[in-house]
C-alpha cells in the first residue's frame, strides 16, 4: 500500500476525500476496471415492454388520478459547458483565413458539410437576430466586407467572448428555439415543460445542477422569464440547484499509475463524471423524481404530446409500486402462505425483470426493497448514448442494465455481436422512485455498482494522465435499483449535440 506525505495527505482532506478513498481509486487504477458482461441486447418483449393504447391510457389515467397528492421533482443535469456542441465551426475559425481563401472553394472540401450546413440553415437560427445586433456594434462597417470576411466574423462573433460567447457558455443559457414574438433558452423550455407533466396543485419544483461559475447566469434567466412563465402556466416555479460535490472527483496518476503532481508538485483531481450526481440526487426527497438532460427539449407545440409519454412512465411506477408495497407489508407480517410466496416470485419474474428469484423470505424482501426507475427506451437510429442490455455480474446474477459503449470489451467478438444486436437506445428518459414503503427516502449510494466507472487517457499541463470516471448517473450508479424499460416513439427524444441539430424540425417553431 503505498505511503502519503504528510501535503498529499493535507491535500486530499482539503478535498473532502479520505486516504482510503485515494487508496481504493490507485487499486482501481492498477489493477483496472473489468467490462461489463453483457449477456444479450433488451429488445421489445425481451426486457423493454412495449404497451399499447389502452395500457397507456390506463396509466395516464393513474398518474393523473395520484400526482395531486404526491411529491414530484424534476432533476435536470446542467453543468456541462456547450463547447463540444460548436466542434465545427471552432474547426472553421482555425482552417479558414478570410485574407486568403475562398469560402466557395472550402465549401467544397468534404469536410466543410457542417458549415456548408450552417450557413445555409442561419436564417431559422434563434439566435440570429441578437448575433446580427452584437456584429453591427462590433463591426459598424460589416456589410461592406467579403463574403468570407463576414462569415468568418459571424462565427467568430458567435463563440467568442467580445461576442456572444456561445463557446463558454452552458447549454441551458444558450437560445433554442424561436418563436413569433420571443426566443427560448433550454432552461425556460424545460420549466415550460414542466408545467405539462410535473405540476402538483399548480406548483413546479425543479432541481438543475450548475457549474459554479454559470450559477449567476441562470438566476439572471429565471429573473427574466418566471413572470411570463407563470403567468402563462398559471404553475408557480421553485427552482433548487446543486453543484457536483468537490469530494466526488478522482485522483489523476501518470501513465505508470503513481500519483500525478502538477507544475506546483501538487496533487490533481478531476470531475469524475455525471455519475458523481447520484450524491445530488440522494438529497433529493420526493415520491416522483424525472430525470432528463438539459439539452433534450421541444418546441412548445409538441410539449403535449411529449408529456403524455412521462405521464405514461410515471403510472407505470406508480402501478408497480402498489404492488411492490402491497407485497413488502405481507412479508412483514410474522406468517406469509407458502401461496403468496409463489404469487410474488411470480410477479418478480413477470414484471420486475429477475430472471432466478430467490425463494426465502427474507431474500425476497431484499429484491423487492430497492430503489426503482422506469426508463423509457428509443429505436436505435445509429444516435450515440448507452442501451440496454442484459448483464450479468460478478456473483452470476442477471440484470437489466444501461451500458455505455466504453463498457463493453469490443475486442471481444462475442461482446462486440450483441453490442450490435442492440435494437434500443437510453433517451436519458428516466422516472424514479427513491422511498420504500414506509415513505422513508433510500440511500441511493447503497446501490452503486462501484466497478462500473471507466479509466481514460487525458492531458493536464502538456503531460499525459489517466484519469477515472464514477460509474454514470443511469449506468453503474443505478446498478442496483429494480430496473423497468418501457418503449417510446423517437419524437420524444430531441437532444442537442451540435449546433445543426437546432435546425432539426423538433427545434423549429413550425
Amino acid at each position: 500500500m503505498k505511503k502519503f506525505t504528510k501535503k498529499e495527505i493535507q491535500q486530499i482532506q482539503a478535498h473532502g476525500l479520505t486516504v482510503s478513498q485515494i487508496e481504493r481509486q490507485l487499486q482501481l487504477f492498477e489493477e483496472g476496471i473489468p467490462f461489463t458482461n453483457i449477456i444479450t441486447a433488451a429488445t421489445q418483449n425481451n426486457g423493454i415492454e412495449v404497451l399499447n393504447t389502452f395500457e397507456k391510457e390506463k396509466l395516464i389515467a393513474l398518474y393523473e388520478k395520484e400526482k395531486e397528492t404526491l411529491a414530484i421533482v424534476k432533476f435536470v443535469p446542467a453543468s456541462g459547458a456547450a463547447t463540444r456542441m460548436f466542434q465545427s465551426l471552432h474547426l472553421f475559425l482555425e482552417e479558414f483565413n478570410p485574407e486568403e481563401d475562398s469560402l466557395n472553394t472550402y465549401l467544397k472540401i468534404p469536410t466543410s458539410e457542417d458549415i456548408k450546413t450552417f450557413i445555409k440553415g442561419l436564417s431559422h437560427f434563434p439566435f440570429l437576430k441578437i448575433l446580427r445586433k452584437k456584429i453591427q456594434q462590433l463591426y459598424p462597417d460589416y456589410k461592406f466586407y467579403t463574403k468570407e470576411k463576414r462569415t468568418y466574423l459571424l462565427i467568430k462573433t458567435l463563440l467568442e467572448k467580445d461576442g456572444l460567447n456561445y463557446s463558454n457558455l452552458p447549454k441551458g443559457l444558450l437560445y433554442f428555439h424561436k418563436y413569433a414574438k420571443n426566443i427560448a433558452t433550454a432552461f425556460e423550455e424545460q420549466l415550460l415543460e414542466s408545467a405539462y407533466y410535473a405540476s402538483v396543485k399548480n406548483q413546479c419544483f425543479l432541481h438543475f445542477t450548475f457549474s459554479k461559475n454559470h450559477v449567476e447566469g441562470f438566476k439572471k434567466e429565471f429573473d427574466r422569464v418566471q413572470n411570463k412563465l407563470e403567468r402563462k402556466t398559471k404553475c408557480k416555479f421553485h427552482i433548487s440547484y446543486s453543484f457536483q460535490k468537490e469530494a466526488t472527483d478522482t485522483i489523476s496518476v501518470t501513465p505508470k499509475n503513481a500519483l500525478f503532481k502538477d507544475q506546483d508538485n501538487n496533487l490533481h483531481f478531476r470531475p469524475s463524471g455525471h455519475g458523481a450526481l447520484i450524491e445530488n440526487l440522494n438529497e433529493i426527497d420526493a415520491d416522483i423524481i424525472f430525470i432528463k438532460n438539459i439539452d433534450n427539449v421541444v418546441v412548445e407545440s409538441a410539449m403535449e404530446n411529449l408529456a403524455k409519454y412521462k405521464k405514461i412512465l410515471a403510472g407505470k411506477l406508480l402501478q408497480l409500486q402498489h404492488k411492490i408495497f402491497k407485497y413488502l407489508r405481507l412479508l412483514d407480517k410474522p406468517q406469509i402462505s407458502q401461496e403468496i410466496l409463489k404469487e410474488i416470485k411470480g410477479f418478480l419474474m413477470a414484471e420486475l425483470n429477475i430472471k432466478n428469484p430467490p425463494s426465502l423470505k427474507e431474500e425476497i424482501n431484499h429484491v423487492l426493497n430497492k430503489p426503482i426507475r422506469i426508463c423509457g427506451m428509443v429505436k436505435n437510429t445509429g444516435d450515440p448514448g448507452g442501451g440496454p442490455f442484459w448483464v450479468k455480474d460478478t456473483k452470476e446474477n442477471i440484470t437489466l442494465q444501461i451500458v455505455e459503449m466504453s463498457q463493453i470489451d469490443t475486442s471481444n467478438e462475442h461482446q462486440k455481436n450483441l453490442l450490435q444486436e442492440a435494437t434500443h437506445f437510453n433517451p436519458v428518459d428516466l422516472v424514479c422512485g427513491v422511498r420504500n414503503y414506509k415513505g422513508e427516502k433510500f440511500d441511493l449510494k447503497m446501490y452503486v455498482n462501484p466497478n462500473s466507472g471507466f479509466i481514460s487517457t487525458k492531458s493536464f499541463q502538456g503531460k499525459p494522465i489517466k484519469a477515472l470516471e464514477l460509474p454514470g448517473l443511469w449506468n453503474g450508479a443505478m446498478a442496483g435499483w429494480n430496473t423497468i424499460f418501457v418503449e417510446v416513439p423517437l419524437h420524444t427524444f430531441n437532444p442537442v449535440k451540435t449546433v445543426n441539430d437546432l435546425l432539426k424540425e423538433s427545434h423549429q417553431n413550425i
